[in-house]
């Protein structure tokens, strides 16, 4: 599901740079558990933010991995889980109403509990892909 402005025009007068509610996260959470995967998210043009709402099944995760460019914010809507921060670190809960911070260059993982984990993610928006030279081997 994407943001109602990324299908419709909206109300007749409004443009695309008003504020607005996008969706509901307390709706994509009530409705019927999914086995994973994203939600909604954020589509409208000229946007400087990227943002998700994305599910994991109970049981599933997102493996170690480090995000070399953005720092992404993690609020959780539903369920909990845990929040690997690195090798060094001790696993942290996540709850609901938890919100985390991942800074850029930190190693991070997600796994998700007995009751599943349902989080928004917001971060910088990605550049898009570009033709560029090779990198030197």
């Amino acid at each position: 599901m994407t943001s109602r402005s990324a299908t419709h025009t909206g109300p007749a007068g409004r443009t695309a740079d008003e504020a607005r509610v996008l969706c509901d996260t307390r709706a994509l959470v009530e409705s019927p558990p999914l086995p994973g995967g994203v939600l909604w998210k954020l589509a409208e043009s000229g946007r400087q933010l990227d943002a998700n709402v994305v599910r994991l099944a109970p049981g599933d995760r997102i493996t170690a991995h480090t995000e070399t460019r953005l720092d992404v914010m993690v609020l959780v809507v539903a369920g909990g889980g845990v929040l690997g921060a690195g090798p060094a670190e001790e696993p942290q809960p996540l709850t609901e109403g938890a919100l985390a911070w991942l800074p850029h260059g930190a190693s991070r993982s997600i796994s998700a509990g007995e009751a599943g984990l349902t989080y928004v993610t917001v971060h910088q928006r990605r550049p898009g892909m570009q033709i560029g030279t090779r990198p030197e081997a």
